[in-house]
């Protein structure tokens, strides 16, 4: 398999599994709960490679810190974008604008440069992405709240723009990089529990009980799609990364529409190939 091939590989892993995860967790309802056992899920998944992996070095604490940070500021706008808006609307939103902010922090934070073809693949998504959000046939107070949702998925495609940086810093940083992995899992479920306990005091176990099998099939489907793209992390350039990763729009749109029910439609169905176009665009540029 060449150098090329297995970055490739695991990026479409990697979307796929990112796009299962959260139809997990948007179909059971209470997103906060779900996301809380999605978060301990993940953790006990990798719970046991902690024994084999070296215990993290004193200069990578604050990659960490700063990755379980930004993973906290992804999520808070995450779970409040899929509460605000169907999946099949957010999704695309909000994981189709995170190549651009990818580039955009990169270009500062880690010398990473896109080139002019690369920069009109993000443009292409853009579009894409406007043409896919606009609502059709729907009441003004429906319109309404597509807007909200609509600023609560672009907050998220900030988020994930900044933690996909902070991630990408840490795994090179690490002497081992997988050490970085599991102990980013490991950390990461603190902030969500934290939250979920505090604001469903009273009634937890009664909100949980239903996300449970959502929860742990969205857990897992997030180790999976995370590790493989953190892998993928220490081959190739951050936007190359996030860029191929974001091809689970696609997944995440059918998802809603065939299982949620979810409206889809020939427009958003030509807007989401159009924006895997120039999500691939982007990736053969760079």
């Amino acid at each position: 398999m060449s150098a090329t091939t297995l970055p490739l590989l695991l990026c479409l892993l990697s979307a796929v599994t990112v796009a299962l995860a959260n139809f997990a967790v948007k179909r059971g309802g209470d997103v906060l709960s779900a996301r809380m056992v999605l978060s301990i899920t993940s953790a006990l998944c990798v719970l046991p490679f902690a024994f084999f992996v070296p215990f993290p070095e004193a200069a990578l604490w604050p990659a960490i810190a700063m990755a379980i940070g930004a993973h906290w500021v992804y999520q808070f706008f995450m779970i409040r974008a899929l509460h605000r808006g169907d999946l099949s609307l957010v999704f695309p939103v909000m994981r189709g604008l995170a190549p651009l902010a990818t580039a955009i922090i990169a270009v500062f934070a880690l010398q990473e440069m896109p080139t002019l073809l690369g920069w009109a693949g993000l443009a292409l998504a853009t579009l894409a992405l406007i043409v896919f959000a606009l609502p059709a046939g729907k009441s003004l107070d429906q319109a309404s709240l597509d807007r909200v949702a609509l600023m609560w998925a672009g907050l998220t495609a900030l988020g994930i723009g900044l933690y996909s940086v902070t991630d990408a810093y840490g795994v090179r940083l690490a002497e081992n990089r997988f050490t970085f992995i599991v102990w980013l899992f490991m950390l990461d479920w603190l902030g969500t529990t934290a939250v979920t306990v505090w604001t469903r005091r009273g009634e937890l176990f009664k909100r949980l009980r239903p996300q449970l099998i959502g929860g742990a099939v969205g857990g897992v489907s997030s180790v999976i799609s995370y590790g493989a793209a953190l892998l993928a992390f220490s081959m190739t350039d951050a936007a190359t990364v996030t860029a191929m990763r974001e091809t689970s729009v696609v997944f995440g749109a059918i998802l809603g529409a065939v299982f949620l029910k979810e409206g889809f439609g020939p427009r958003r169905i030509v807007a989401a190939c159009v924006l895997a176009a120039g999500l691939l665009l982007l990736e053969t540029s760079l």
